[in-house]
């Protein structure tokens, strides 16, 4: 049984998106679905990669994370090489599913106008985002939250630093 192509388009979509809890979701339909074989193993392993790779901002390393998802050809120049490793019969079975999951993203990417939904976010600059109101939380007025906490803080070094320059 193939791996339903609609479901897979749509974990792309949620995982490009952001959306991790409902791709989550997305991922566990799929391997409910899937065969036990080695190259669903392989596909299915891509697909869990992918995801975490998107969540962790901080992976400088991940192909995910330095990829543009608005560089049409350069990602049909991946789906590209990744079609050629899933036709290399030097790869075992888990491989070529593995290969064949990235050709898939590659191709949804391809088709997906990313541009459009990352130019919705409105931009902040500096100044608005100093200007912008301090959040507090309503259910306990003694907690304070770390923007006060921040503020206070530089507040009383701010005083520190006066009482040194007056002595």
């Amino acid at each position: 049984m193939p791996v339903p192509q609609a479901l897979v388009t749509r974990y792309f979509q949620l995982v490009v998106e952001r959306q991790f809890t409902e791709a989550e979701r997305e991922l566990e339909r799929l391997k409910q679905k899937m065969q036990k074989t080695e190259w669903n193993r392989g596909y299915f392993r891509a697909l869990y990669g992918m995801l975490l790779s998107r969540r962790t901002t901080s992976d400088s390393y991940s192909f995910f994370s330095k990829l543009d998802l608005t560089d049409k050809p350069a990602l049909h120049e991946y789906r590209r090489e990744f079609l050629d490793h899933t036709r290399n019969g030097l790869h075992g079975d888990f491989d070529r599913g593995f290969f064949s999951a990235w050709a898939d993203c590659m191709r949804v990417l391809a088709r997906m106008d990313v541009a459009v939904a990352q130019s919705q976010k409105p931009e902040v600059s500096a100044e608005e985002a100093d200007q912008a109101p301090l959040e507090t939380l309503k259910s306990d007025k003694s907690q304070a939250t770390i923007a006060n906490f921040l503020k206070k803080i530089k507040n009383v070094e701010e005083d520190v630093e006066e009482e040194t320059v007056e002595k």
